[in-house]
């Protein structure tokens, strides 16, 4: 099989297929070009059934068509839509089926933070090989904190948005706050300073962390690896609700628990009060509405006695008059029954005197019938007895040894066969003769027919 011609090998003459051109313009375009980061906006963004993701890259003058694979754009932690900005880490290719130069893009940033993404994804793994992720590593949240502490700025809306929460949940909660920057310069060593202090105070049982949404700059503060080393280290479980529910920070991974807003921080940290207010609530419904059945029940219950009392001479006499009563019932009732019983067994007895059998007449005839069959089975035996002997003497004339006797003779060849005629015989044959007694064997020396 010839070998596939390479781009530098196609000489002028040469005819070739359009596949065949395709294939060597898209082996010329990856060689050429080496993987590269390429800017621009996002534009006609389409997201099909596949899970892939195409879209063109434009500036001012020019747009070059996109594909981004699902195992890929899984990856990107932005929401794409038309008109974003974005770095693509790319490989120059042409998509053969079609002859379209294209970019197979392997990695999306947001232009102009790039350095913060390669930042946050180099701490990121760092930490995650030390094990800072690890759930086993996560503390976990007390159902019934004492008291709760918060990690933010006093002038945050964060921090409005969590005490609301947390009056309207847990109103008897006491709460600490320890302020700090959550933005700028100078935020992170804030953030790190206010968990360690929290600590060392030891007046707080539950620890959030809380910040308002914002762009990737504004919540960095969050992402440096000296609040996540605060946080890793801190011995009060730490429940972080910062910026949206899309954003995710390196403090969030290294949390004991992760909600997706401030507000559900609070949610969070006082879940346990807020269900045990629910369930005490629900439990005094339920006994107020026992208690009240059961009151009814015994108000219905003290009518009813009161009804049935009265003087207990009085239920005496009724009760004696009452027994009377039954007992004059009773009497008569009895008599009436014995009386009943008496007429019916003199009935019996008249009955059983009427149809009772004479057991004498009835003896006589048996004994009569017995004699009568004794006499019939002798007469009967008798006569058996003679037609046997008489069949025995018939089957004795007809026996072949009595004719044997009589000085007759049974010839057979010496196959077996009987002969009863000369004709069956030739000269030399082996005859075996059978007698009344015993047996002979003979030859056929001549043979003689008997003429009829």
């Amino acid at each position: 099989m010839p070998s596939e011609a390479t781009p530098a090998a196609i000489s002028g003459e040469e005819i070739l297929s359009v596949s065949a051109l395709n294939r060597l313009a898209r082996q010329a375009l990856e060689q050429r070009f080496p993987l590269l980061w390429v800017s621009g906006e996002i534009s006609n963004l389409r997201r099909p059934a596949s899970g892939h993701v195409y879209f063109a890259l434009k500036d001012e003058n020019a747009q070059v068509d996109c594909v981004m694979f699902r195992n890929r754009s899984q990856l990107v932690p932005f929401r794409l839509q038309d008109g974003l900005r974005v770095e693509a880490r790319a490989l120059v290719t042409l998509y053969e089926a079609r002859g379209g130069f294209q970019l197979g893009i392997e990695t999306l940033r947001q232009a102009g933070i790039g350095a913060l993404f390669e930042a946050f994804a180099r701490l990121r793994e760092k930490l995650e090989k030390e094990g800072l992720f690890a759930a086993e590593r996560r503390l976990p949240l007390p159902r019934f904190p004492r008291r709760i502490g918060i990690v933010t700025s006093l002038q945050a809306a964060a921090l409005r948005d969590v005490l609301a929460a947390l009056e309207r949940r847990a109103r008897h909660l006491p709460v600490a706050i320890y302020p700090t920057l959550v933005q700028g310069e100078g935020a992170a060593a804030g953030i790190a300073d206010a968990i360690r202090t929290a600590a060392e105070r030891g007046e707080c049982d539950l620890l959030i962390v809380a910040r308002g949404g914002g762009s990737i700059e504004d919540l960095w503060a969050f992402n440096e690896e000296i609040v996540a080393r605060a946080i890793d280290a801190c011995p009060i479980p730490i429940v972080s609700g910062i910026g949206h529910e899309t954003d995710t920070t390196i403090a969030d991974l290294v949390a004991d628990c992760r909600a997706a807003t401030p507000t559900a921080a609070a949610e969070l940290a006082s879940a346990g009060w807020f269900e045990a207010q629910a369930e005490l609530r629900r439990l005094a419904n339920e006994l107020r509405h026992h208690m009240q059945r059961r009151l009814q029940e015994r108000m219905q219950r003290v009518d009813l006695l009161a009804r049935r009392l009265s003087h207990p001479g009085e239920r005496l006499g009724r009760l004696r008059a009452e027994t009377a009563h039954l007992a004059s019932r009773l009497g008569s009732s009895l008599r009436q029954k014995i009386v009943a019983c008496r007429t019916d067994m003199q009935g019996l007895e008249t009955r059983l005197a009427v149809r009772r059998p004479d057991i004498r007449h009835a003896q006589r005839d048996l004994d009569e019938l017995a004699g009568r069959v004794r006499a019939a089975a002798a007469v009967g035996l008798t006569q058996h007895r003679h037609r046997l002997q008489s069949l025995a003497a018939s089957l004795g004339h007809l026996s072949p040894q009595a004719v044997l006797a009589r000085g007759f003779s049974l010839v057979r060849k010496s196959d077996g066969s009987i002969v009863r005629s000369s004709a069956q015989l030739d000269d030399g044959d082996r005859l075996r003769l059978t007698f009344g007694e015993g047996e002979a064997e003979a030859q056929v020396t001549r043979r003689d027919s008997l003429n009829t």
